[in-house]
């Protein structure tokens, strides 16, 4: 059985001062309640799902389940879910039609959670994407990472930037009009994060 159709995790990670973040397969139906909710808020807009009921986010996830290229997962923190990772093949994305996809490239897309009763929680991204970063070039052993923001989404690429990505072209994404999936034309702001030389390997509990 491949990883996304498992529901155990498959990567842990402790960040020092924050705590152990795992990630597990999204399940389209059993996790469709948080997901939903999460991409329905205004903050999300840029998401693109804010105007899906429930059942139409469960069947975007589980169309995703069936490919092979792309993958959803939860992350958790102590048992709660944190925020939402998604890893592609930039080779079978239409961003390959507007960069040169190397060897090793992977690229993610990246959703966190809203603040709980308690408010804002510092530091919480960072560690998030610490964590996500370390699973997508050390786990699944890739040299770099694409991300493409929208270009209005200035929260978004100030955060990459501060977690070390490096800004590439600003690109227009082209409209995907297939029967399964349909996405609207993006203007997005690519940037890269580069594995370092030297980096120590990290427990995992699955780097198939």
């Amino acid at each position: 059985m491949s990883e996304h159709r498992t529901h155990h995790p498959v990567f842990e990670h402790l960040v020092p001062g924050f705590g152990t973040v795992r990630l597990r397969p999204l399940d389209p139906e059993r996790d469709a309640d948080a997901v939903h909710t999460w991409v329905r808020a205004e903050r999300a807009a840029f998401w693109g799902m804010t105007g899906l009921t429930r059942p139409q986010v469960a069947e975007v996830y589980a169309h995703m389940a069936t490919l092979d290229t792309h993958h959803a997962y939860l992350a958790e923190k102590d048992g709660t879910p944190v925020g939402l990772l998604q890893t592609y093949e930039p080779q079978a994305d239409r961003v390959s039609e507007c960069y040169d996809a190397r060897p090793g490239d992977i690229g993610v897309h990246v959703l966190l959670a809203p603040p709980g009763p308690e408010g804002p929680r510092p530091g919480w991204t960072e560690a998030l994407l610490t964590a996500f970063t370390v699973y997508a070039l050390r786990a699944l052993d890739r040299h770099r990472i694409i991300v493409d923001p929208d270009v209005r989404n200035e929260k978004a690429i100030a955060r990459f930037r501060r977690q070390g990505f490096e800004l590439g072209p600003a690109v227009v994404l082209p409209e995907i009009d297939l029967p399964d999936v349909h996405l609207p034309e993006k203007h997005a702001q690519l940037a890269f994060l580069s594995r370092p030389v030297a980096c120590p390997d990290v427990p995992d509990a699955d780097s198939r």
